[in-house]
């Protein structure tokens, strides 16, 4: 099927924002003005977007997909507002994939690095998909207009062909024990403890977690004592049987943590004082894993663990503009 946006200005024609509201304006009406999508960034460096987006997925055992395409081209907008729509695919992007988005200009910009990559983009169009592996190695290429639904006038995009193309290409789920065991294993030979903490992609609080422990400055100090060790419940083979078992019963909610010692013991957990403390961003909670830390017996010093609760605290408050 002929991809809609190639190489040509044909569709930047069909899909200009200002031309559509000429043509449906009548003389003497005043032009609506409609707001260009700002889904690609133009501003951004491409291979930094991909290697932030690789650092995730090597994290959280996914894939990237690059959708590759611009603002200027409907179908790119089209195909990624139809992934959000759909319930399905909207859960299989958030559980499988770090999703960038790509700008290629008019078809003059980053074209270098999809030819790097496998992504013939001015033979195919665009929106064009590439799926990395974690260690950034190309594993599908796909042009997507053989994705599209010509004959279903309520979507742009064909569910099913994109779900079978999104299952095909995740990664494989991991043991949750065999992640522990590389953990404990790291542990022992640093001389550290384990920082075990259990998320799923749902969990906003697990991710406001994830991203604090990602901090330089907390990687600074944590780092020193700890491996950091995340078991995800849902894409893990028994990561929610674990957490069950660890903490002694299915519930408690998540994030919930430990701190084990390098033979898999508990030192102490976030459930200690009788309810999670889950992401300690109150200021009791904040109290609550500053023990936490005590208990342990590492050499944290008090300027170091008065500095994580402040920013724990600031890391709720809204975000001011200069």
């Amino acid at each position: 099927m002929f991809n809609r946006c190639a190489a040509t200005l044909l569709c930047v024609a069909m899909f200009s924002p200002a031309l559509v509201a000429q043509q449906q304006t009548p003389a003497d009406k005043p032009v609506r003005l409609v707001k260009e999508p700002t889904l690609y960034d133009v501003n951004a460096d491409a291979s930094e977007q991909i290697a932030e987006a690789l650092a995730k997925a090597s994290k959280e055992n996914r894939r990237v997909l690059i959708q590759w395409g611009g603002n200027w081209c409907g179908w790119c907008i089209q195909l990624n507002d139809h992934m959000r729509a759909d319930k399905d695919l909207r859960r299989k992007l958030l559980y499988e994939y770090d999703l960038v988005h790509i700008d290629i200009g008019r078809f003059d910009k980053n074209i270098e690095l999809a030819t790097k990559l496998g992504a013939d983009l001015k033979g195919n169009g665009v929106p064009f998909l590439t799926v990395l592996s974690a260690d950034g190695t190309p594993i599908a290429n796909q042009e997507t207009g053989s994705l599209e639904a010509p004959d279903n006038p309520d979507a742009s995009h064909d569910s099913a062909k994109l779900m079978a193309f999104l299952t095909e290409h995740q990664a494989e789920y991991r043991s949750a024990s065999a992640i522990l065991d590389e953990g404990l294993a790291q542990a022992r030979e640093e001389d550290k403890l384990v920082f075990l903490h259990y998320g799923a992609p749902w969990c906003s609080w697990c991710h406001r977690l994830e991203a604090f422990l990602a901090r330089e400055d907390v990687i600074e100090i944590l780092g020193e004592h700890f491996v950091d060790v995340k078991i995800d419940t849902d894409r893990t083979i028994g990561g929610g049987e674990m957490l069950t078992d660890m903490r002694n019963s299915p519930r408690g909610g998540i994030p919930w943590f430990a701190f084990l010692n390098s033979r898999g013991e508990i030192v102490t957990h976030s459930s200690a004082g009788g309810q999670n403390i889950g992401y300690p961003a109150a200021p009791e909670e904040a109290d609550g894993f500053l023990e936490m830390l005590r208990a342990t017996k590492r050499d944290i010093t008090e300027e170091q663990m008065q500095f994580l609760k402040t920013e724990l605290i600031n890391s709720m408050k809204p975000q001011t503009s200069h």
